[in-house]
């Protein structure tokens, strides 16, 4: 049964979905608010049942050869002396690949059957028998069978759909900025560590021997500063590591020009339930897990391949596809939560 398919977020659970549902013989829009497909993120890593989807998507080859090839992580003092190590799976899963290869991969085995469209974002959206009527910030209104949110944790689709951001949102009490800069600590595929009482740095280099990834965490009361400004956002990246020693210093100033800036909480997404008659969430907007938790892109794929699977098996019943969709997946999301709040305390929450 063909059925008309709208997607908000062209990231990883949005492409991963549109792949699955045009199998399955779905016409399938892929809408993304960036102009050019993302090209920024962390490394993303894999676990368990993932590499069972990019398997079955036939690119589990492709991906391994993006490996970023980390060796580990050393702790370090306050003065940057190692005095104690993490092994590479603290960090990198079984496989760990920069997330704009991923994205790339993704976007290129659907793009020739998925049509996507970037510079536009939902601003409404209604549904009744009919399906569901969608309004865009730039295009013309339309009308889809399904609406599923595969838009992070600040979702659109979410918020039009089931309320405001707050309402789901829990900040676990720390937030960080995230950037690259030149490699000027000779890291070769490796990373080191400072915790200390309410705040953590954590450097490292893999794909890019010249560039160095920089995160910079610290404890927060609230999510809210994510929507803050850049200006202020780095003003408060400042306050909060004013007097640490190390690099942080020289840090702090190569922040300022850094191009691929990121302030980001470590949230969790928390809904009792997942859909709303024909509008549907996958992946972080509907149960992120924390960057702590390392599982957000494992989820994003296994949730997309069995949003795809139900909905294939229900004969046109959407509503017994999203709550087989959900049984299937939610004691997994729970237990990846769970690990999320724990390793909060590793980078100083």
């Amino acid at each position: 049964m063909n059925v008309k398919v709208l997607v908000s977020g062209a990231s990883v659970a949005g492409p991963a979905l549109a792949y699955w549902l045009n199998r399955h013989g779905h016409e399938v829009t892929v809408v993304e608010r960036a102009p050019v497909l993302r090209d920024s993120g962390y490394a993303v890593d894999f676990r368990g049942a993932a590499f069972d989807v990019l398997e079955g998507m036939g690119i589990l080859d492709e991906v391994r050869g993006c490996e970023t090839g980390m060796r580990g992580t050393d702790l370090v003092d306050e003065e940057g002396r190692k005095v104690g190590e993490l092994p590479v799976e603290a960090f990198a899963g079984d496989l760990e690949v920069p997330k704009r290869e991923l994205t790339r991969i993704l976007h290129r085995i659907t793009e020739a059957d998925v049509r996507y469209v970037f510079g536009d974002s939902i601003d409404r959206i209604e549904q009744d028998d009919t399906g569901v009527h969608v309004g865009f910030e730039r295009g013309e209104a339309a009308t889809f069978d399904l609406v599923v949110g595969a838009d992070g944790v600040y979702s659109t689709v979410r918020r039009l759909a089931f309320g405001p951001h707050d309402r789901f949102v829990r900040h676990l009490g720390m937030s960080g900025v995230g950037f690259t800069t030149a490699n000027h600590l000779g890291l070769d595929h490796a990373g080191l560590l400072h915790s200390a009482p309410g705040r953590a740095v954590y450097l490292f280099s893999a794909a890019d021997a010249d560039r160095m990834t920089v995160s910079l965490s610290f404890a927060t009361d609230s999510a809210a500063l994510d929507l803050l400004e850049r200006d202020r956002q780095q003003e408060i990246v400042r306050e909060r590591l004013a007097g640490a020693g190390w690099v942080v210093p020289r840090l702090l100033e190569e922040m300022d020009g850094a191009s691929d800036f990121l302030f980001s909480s470590a949230c969790q997404v928390e809904m009792d339930l997942w859909s709303d008659g024909r509008i549907v969430l996958v992946g972080d907007a509907a149960h992120c897990a924390a960057p702590t938790s390392g599982m957000g892109t494992s989820q994003a794929l296994i949730g997309a391949h069995a949003l795809a699977r139900h909905l294939a098996a229900s004969a046109g019943d959407h509503a017994a596809a999203f709550r087989a969709y959900e049984d299937e997946l939610r004691p997994y999301v729970e237990e990846n939560q769970k690990h999320g709040r724990e390793a909060v305390a590793m980078f100083g929450g």
